[in-house]
């Protein structure tokens, strides 16, 4: 009976966040494909873990900790390199000029290292504080701040070296 509420339980939890865990997925690989390989890939660790996730002070928390550790340990592999597929189609409609600027952020932000582009989207997509990242990367306070810092001066870079362009030409 303890397996059926535990199963329960946990497709609860994952029809909630399934979305929230996707989006988190996307912006650390910028594609939608492996967003939801790495997904499928975090949701098997949470359930085969769950004993120990609903344990945790704050389950959401762990989840995205998983989430990012998988990610990471895909990134130190070399299958990704050889199984990299281009841009990925973009979903749903949106007006040009959000578009194209969303597109210019989102390529700047698949640039990134690994490392420097799960800080800055555990930080500015997931709003952690310092401290928080550093718990779900499992490195230090000082770690975040550089690998930060060194992702969002990247980012202005190449930001500003790409300049946005409006249809028809007009900057």
């Amino acid at each position: 009976m303890a397996k059926v509420s535990r199963d329960a339980e946990f497709t609860a939890f994952v029809t909630s966040r399934s979305g929230w865990l996707r989006k988190v997925a996307y912006l650390l690989c910028t594609d939608w494909h492996r967003a939801d390989d790495l997904v499928q890939e975090c949701i098997a660790k949470l359930y085969v873990n769950w004993h120990r996730a609903t344990r945790a002070d704050n389950l959401d928390g762990y989840a995205r900790t998983v989430l990012v550790n998988t990610f990471l340990a895909e990134q130190r592999t070399s299958w990704w390199r050889r199984t990299a597929r281009g841009q990925a189609v973009v979903d749903g409609a949106a007006p040009i000029g959000e578009l194209e600027a969303s597109l210019d952020l989102r390529r700047a932000l698949a640039a990134l290292p690994a490392r420097q582009r799960a800080t800055v989207v555990l930080r500015y997509y997931c709003d952690l504080t310092v401290d928080q990242t550093a718990e779900a990367l499992g490195c230090s306070a000082g770690n975040v701040k550089s690998q930060t810092s060194r992702g969002l001066d990247t980012l202005r870079r190449t930001l500003t070296d790409e300049p946005f362009s409006a249809p028809g030409g007009v900057a």
